[in-house]
């Protein structure tokens, strides 16, 4: 039996409303494996992450939080800001879950509970994964500049009950919009590229949506960013990729590179739209990007 009350943090509205509806059976399941929680929900944007810093502050050792990218992306930031070791448990109830992909966390919630109470109650270690750093936040799966900002900002606009084919047809929206390709100046690595780009992302893991594998080989806890760049292309080029993206084979096509980095500056000549674990940030001009190794624990 494991005693002390674990805190479960869970957005009621993560994946379109499916977490609340499963509070009750997650609650079941914990209880029936002896697992003692404590449930604290979120009620607005930026909740979850102040209550996840109050808890980190006042000594929390372990928490658990039961949502998708975005509520994930609150409790990292929550517990880098707080400084202090807390080890997080991850209850996949999202919509794209690209971050528990990235882990090894079984994306069935039940398997996920299960297989954290078990390890709860053997007492195993966590493993550090990396937490990746944008400016004065922080990101768990990836960050993005440019036209996949674009696009997950129109997919966390629709409501419609359709899963990971909502980011599908939010890329056809923004490609109808018209495709976006500022002036950027990248440097990593003593190298600078400069020019037009449709997108630059800094992935920490594979997945971006639920279903695009920008970044193949990307592994969370290899102490590396995979740094995606996309040249200027057509709707019609960006059509003919997505099959490509979605299996992971767009790497080397013209136009389209990648760089392992540890860090990267990217400005552009004007505010451009950029998204951390699809979290939609305001418009900026400068990006300074790095990663802290092993900086997360995983229960």
């Amino acid at each position: 039996m494991h005693n002390t009350a674990i805190p479960l943090f869970i957005n009621p509205a993560a994946g379109r409303g499916r977490a609340g509806r499963k509070l009750g059976a997650i609650q079941t399941l914990f209880d029936a494996q002896g697992i003692t929680h404590s449930v604290v929900q979120s009620n607005a944007p930026g909740d979850l992450e102040q209550r996840v810093y109050d808890a980190a502050c006042a000594g929390t050792s372990k928490l658990i939080v039961a949502g998708g990218d975005g509520s994930i992306h609150e409790a990292v930031n929550g517990i880098m800001r707080s400084r202090k070791a807390v080890a997080l448990g991850v209850i996949p109830i999202g919509t794209g879950n690209d971050f528990a992909k990235a882990s090894g966390i079984p994306l069935h919630w039940e398997d996920a509970v299960l297989l954290l109470a078990g390890r709860l109650r053997a007492g195993a270690p966590a493993r550090p994964v990396d937490v990746g750093r944008m400016n004065d936040r922080f990101f768990a799966n990836g960050a993005g500049v440019g036209f996949d900002a674009k696009v997950t900002r129109i997919a966390r606009a629709n409501r419609l009950p359709i899963g990971d084919l909502v980011y599908l047809v939010a890329v056809m929206q923004a490609m109808w919009d018209g495709v976006i390709t500022p002036q950027m100046n990248i440097r990593f690595d003593g190298q600078v590229l400069r020019g037009p780009m449709t997108l630059a992302n800094v992935s920490n893991g594979a997945w971006i949506g639920g279903m695009f594998r920008i970044a193949p080989a990307a592994h969370n806890d290899d102490g590396e960013l995979d740094l995606v760049i996309a040249g200027p292309v057509s709707r019609l080029r960006i059509l003919r990729l997505l099959p490509r993206l979605m299996n992971g084979t767009h790497i080397g096509e013209p136009g389209i590179s990648i760089q392992r980095i540890r860090q990267c500056v990217i400005e552009a000549d004007a505010p451009v739209p950029s998204h951390l674990d699809g979290e939609v940030q305001a418009l900026q001009t400068r990006f300074d990007i790095g990663i802290l190794p092993g900086a997360l624990s995983l229960l």
